[in-house]
């Protein structure tokens, strides 16, 4: 018998370290070849470890929310020949996991302390913000509260017509009204995996790239009776059109005469790469946070091809199951709240890159149109750029180019 050191490949990109997500295995326990070791998760994606070969687990490194380098330990393997450790090798400054010691005789179990008696709940004092309707209660009710020094305002009524009972006076003080019933305690939470990934890119974003956001207001009047057109129109195999897709072709137009916006820049270097690609990152909120799949590029796709990709990537990344590929690689962001939108948003840039863009909410608005006053759909664009990259005037210009396609949609389907 030998031993195995399963340690932490290299990833690739140039990345140093790795944090441990996700446990799949424990002392003791027989494995086979390519079964789940551990989930690790770098800047870019989560990473599936399985084992190369089998054998039995007889002690595992890190525990979750833990960075662990690149090359360390993570598992060690009791296998058939000869392994690949030597019997004396130390491999790592954190012990290895003991086995199971033999159990000694149980000793009998401490006896737990009583649970307190809660403490009838302070009368809360009046307050401006207090109901102005007068509460119902009988006499004898309100003089037992005048007696406790409670408020009959602060306790909802069970009775008839919402009256109040002394019983609901007797819930009241045993914390049964939740209302008004004071809080204690603080729940604490380890921030770690996805959403400790997002603190971590957010607060460099804002440290490292002066923002300078734009917001501008574009009439989507025609723009959104191109799409209904459209949608009406479509054949059944074809997605629903969003705003998204059209979005997208206009960056496809406008990006070319602006390329500082589809750029990288690497500050410690002090080099710019300007890309020719249009890789477009689809900010889509997910049950562990912020993720930013890729729309590989957008400028080899019409409406529908888009459409559909934004759906398939923005899906799997919900469902946890876009490939590291599919996370990776964007040249520009588009962020959008869906449905809930707002009137304006002011994003952070998806660091290295240099610029991102979203639609908000569509409204109607009444302006005067030929001397008419008529109502018009309305939507205010945000976006924000690296002011170390890209000029005020270069953003405006930008901006405008997208304002000037997405309003006159036919553009967007010009050469």
């Amino acid at each position: 018998m030998g031993t195995y050191h399963f340690r932490l490949p290299d990833i690739g990109e140039g990345v140093a370290e790795a944090e441990l997500t996700v446990w799949h295995v424990s002392v003791g326990d027989r494995i086979e070849e390519d079964d789940p070791l551990c989930d690790v998760m770098t800047d870019k994606a989560t990473v599936d470890m399985t084992t190369p070969v089998g054998g039995t687990v007889t002690a595992i490194h890190g525990k979750v929310g833990e960075m662990r380098a690149v090359g360390s330990v993570l598992v060690e393997l009791e296998v058939e020949g000869e392994g690949n450790a030597a019997p004396a090798a130390k491999e790592e400054a954190t012990a290895p996991a003991p086995a199971p010691a033999p159990a000694p005789a149980p000793a009998p179990a401490p006896t737990p302390a009583p649970k307190p008696t809660p403490a009838p709940k302070p009368a809360p004092s009046p307050s401006s913000s207090a109901p102005a309707s007068f509460p119902l209660a009988a006499p004898a009710t309100r003089r037992r509260a005048a007696k406790l020094g409670i408020d009959l305002e602060r306790i909802r009524g069970t009775g008839r017509n919402g009256r109040i009972t002394p019983e609901d006076i007797d819930r009241y003080l045993a914390g049964g009204d939740d209302r008004y019933a004071t809080r204690s305690g603080v729940e604490e939470i380890e921030i770690m995996g996805l959403r400790r990934r997002i603190a971590q890119k957010m607060e460099d974003s804002w440290r490292r790239i002066p923002h300078i956001t734009y917001v501008e207001e574009i009439d989507v009047t025609e723009l959104e009776n191109t799409r209904a057109a459209l949608n009406a129109s479509r054949a059944s195999d074809q997605p629903k059109l969003t705003i998204l897709p059209f979005f997208v072709r206009a960056l496809v137009k406008a990006l070319p005469d602006f390329p500082h916006c589809n750029a990288h820049y690497d500050d410690e270097a002090g080099l710019l790469r300007q890309h020719n690609p249009i890789h477009c990152g689809i900010a889509t909120a997910t049950e562990k946070g912020l993720a930013v799949p890729v729309l590989k590029n957008a400028e080899t796709m019409d409406l529908w091809k888009c459409a559909e990709e934004i759906a398939r990537i923005s899906a799997a990344t919900r469902d946890g199951k876009a490939s590291r590929e599919e996370l990776t690689g964007s040249t520009i962001t588009i962020t959008s709240l869906g449905p809930i939108a707002g009137v304006t948003t002011t994003p952070i840039i998806n660091a290295p890159e240099t610029a991102i863009v979203g639609p908000n909410k569509i409204t109607e608005k009444l302006t005067r149109v030929n001397g008419e006053i008529v109502t018009r759909k309305v939507m205010n664009m945000s976006s924000s750029f690296d002011h170390r990259i890209v000029d005020g005037y270069e953003a405006a210009q930008f901006v405008q180019a997208m304002k000037r396609l997405l309003e006159t949609p036919a553009l967007l389907f010009i050469d």
